[in-house]
């Protein structure tokens, strides 16, 4: 259709009408300065072309579907497919977020905010929480959230707080976040058994603690047995326990967060309740306070109305304001919302006892070529080093790319920095037998390489379309550059 022709249907007003030509035309003049001194250089390709490209690129990607993600303190769960279908239904992937909520023609959008609603009480009640925020689009966005309502929560006590403590096992978004926030961020060292070293907790707990962040589990793998003692001993300081919840999927059903002393925290929708993970997006962050929290959470919130209908509410004069517009990832809401309702509360309890059994299985297999960093139970991953394969020269990150070469995505390497030739495995609840035998078969027979030849595994990966990057150095010496070139 020519651009003349499509811009009068968008600008005519209502079907039927059309404007005079000159006012399409003075709508849709582009400024001088913008046009192009030559054709755009667009490569002509016919359809098959197209398909059979990025059909190809698809091929070179590894995600879930197409083998073992067992990616470290990261939950690379299966997603759904249920999930997928539920969250392309035109009643919800057609709707505009400005469509009204009750008056005329407002019923199209109450689907989507029963959703909503449904899905923060649900988690309200997962996690032991009063109410949450569906807004965070990411995890570190709502870590960012929670840190600002902590701070807000503060400064209507008028308490003048400075710091959040974090240990030195934590998430590096922990601290980002409480930077951002504008809180200095001090280190809690952890003991010999993994665990928040409570004597140097004690000795850096003052009146200037703001919060304490904390994962329990923690990135260990190990679940933090002094957590009550700690949360506490913050409130004794009217200081905040702040959950982050990328380890929830080890706990889910069986230990509520708010049970224990937290007062704030986030869930990752992409993580916990099998909602697409990776690449940059697309994420969510959903984040719940305890009820002294609630009047500080950002707007708008969907509620019930006595009549059984949905709206936002914007009245909350002490909110933070705005976070993300509208529902948040409205989507990924929709896939986590008929993940929760699929499974029920038994079927959640489940997801944790095969997430941790799975990780204990990959322990035991492995303990005897990799040594674990402690030696006991874990929890949703298992932390093992590659210590011994160092003194033959074969660090974490060549055992990482040799799995590449046999269809394994690496686990974590290297983080948590407390541990020396870190590689950190997380295989979920949804991981059968067979697979995690085959990445046990892979993984000793690269043990066994490292031992005899050593060299052989500095090549690796070999199978792929790129082959070993010098990573250290693309990051010490960024070389931007912008080419018109195709």
């Amino acid at each position: 259709m020519p651009v003349k022709l499509i811009f009068e249907k968008s600008v005519s007003g209502r079907r039927g009408v059309k404007l005079p030509q000159s006012d399409v035309e003075s709508r849709v003049k582009i400024p001088e300065n913008l046009l192009r001194d030559r054709p755009a250089d667009l490569p002509e390709v016919s359809e098959l072309d197209v398909v059979r490209h990025f059909n190809e690129l698809s091929r070179r990607n590894h995600g879930v579907d197409t083998n073992f993600y067992p990616l470290g303190s990261c939950t690379m769960k299966y997603n759904p497919k249920l999930g997928e279908e539920v969250s392309r239904y035109d009643g919800f992937s057609a709707l505009h977020p400005l469509l009204p909520q009750l008056r005329l023609g407002g019923m199209l959008t109450q689907g989507a905010l029963q959703v909503v609603y449904e899905t923060e009480r649900m988690l309200s009640e997962i996690t032991g929480m009063a109410e949450f925020t569906m807004q965070p689009l990411a995890g570190a966005h709502g870590e960012l959230t929670g840190v600002m309502l902590i701070a807000a929560y503060h400064r209507a006590r008028g308490n003048n707080k400075t710091k959040v403590l974090a240990p030195d096992s934590a998430h590096g978004t922990n601290p980002a976040s409480a930077a951002i926030a504008g809180y200095s961020v001090v280190s809690i060292p952890s003991n010999a058994r993994g665990r928040v070293d409570m004597d140097a907790f004690k000795q850096l707990l003052d009146d200037e603690v703001a919060a304490v962040m904390m994962t329990n589990p923690n990135t260990l793998g190990l679940f933090e047995q002094d957590v009550v003692e700690i949360a506490r001993l913050v409130h004794e300081k009217d200081g905040l326990m702040y959950y982050d919840g990328a380890n929830l999927n080890a706990i889910l059903g069986r230990c509520r967060p708010g049970d224990i002393g937290f007062d704030v925290m986030h869930v990752n929708l992409h993580k916990t309740f099998a909602t697409p993970h990776g690449g940059g997006g697309p994420g969510s962050g959903p984040v719940g306070v305890c009820d002294k929290l609630r009047e500080y959470l950002p707007i708008s919130l969907v509620v019930k109305r006595s009549d059984g209908t949905y709206a936002l509410e914007y009245d909350r004069p002490n909110s933070i304001g705005y976070i993300a517009p509208f529902y948040g990832n409205f989507g990924i809401i929709l896939r986590a919302y008929s993940y929760i309702i699929t499974l029920g509360r038994e079927g959640l309890l489940r997801v944790s006892e095969n997430a941790v059994l799975n990780a204990n299985y990959l322990l035991s297999r492995l303990k005897d070529v990799f040594p674990p960093a402690f030696e006991e139970l874990c929890k949703h991953e298992c932390v093992l080093t590659a210590a011994p394969q160092a003194t033959k020269g074969v660090r974490a990150m060549d055992i990482a790319k040799m799995l590449i070469d046999r269809g394994f995505h690496p686990p974590t390497v290297y983080f948590p920095t407390t541990v020396k030739e870190c590689i950190m495995i997380e295989p979920t609840e949804t991981e059968s037998l067979e697979t995690m035998n085959a990445f046990v078969d892979a993984m000793r027979a690269i043990g066994e390489i490292a031992e005899s030849d050593p060299d052989a595994c500095h090549a690796a990966p070999v199978n792929t379309p790129v082959g070993r990057l010098d990573e250290v150095a693309a990051v010490k010496n960024k070389n931007f550059c912008y080419t018109n070139d195709a």
